[in-house]
């Protein structure tokens, strides 16, 4: 096998799991705790911040992308640039339109 095509694969100990799980659990329980306090519009904000740190830990950890290749990163960073393209030109149409001037 040549080296440009030669692959090293990254070895996770059961360790980084556990705490990773732990992490996880962490997350749920904040957000069911949050989900109890009245916020008025913070709740979805919190709810999705919370989300959203449990999904990169999924991300990095469980998918590996943390030991992965630039180019499998980089694959990673533009489906989110994308999502986030999506949902603001959503966004942007959802706020522009005139509700009730019709």
């Amino acid at each position: 096998m040549s080296e440009e095509t030669k692959h090293t694969h990254q070895i996770v100990g059961p360790k980084v799991y556990v705490i990773i799980l732990f992490a996880l659990l962490i997350g749920t329980a904040l957000t069911v705790w949050a989900s109890f306090i009245e916020l008025g519009p913070w709740n979805p904000v919190i709810a999705l911040a919370i989300a959203t740190g449990k999904a990169v830990l999924v991300v990095l950890f469980f998918m590996q992308v943390k030991y992965s290749s630039k180019l499998t990163k980089l694959t990673v960073g533009a489906g989110i640039f994308t999502l986030l393209a999506l949902i603001s030109m959503t966004l942007s149409d959802y706020i522009s339109r005139a509700w009730g001037r019709w």
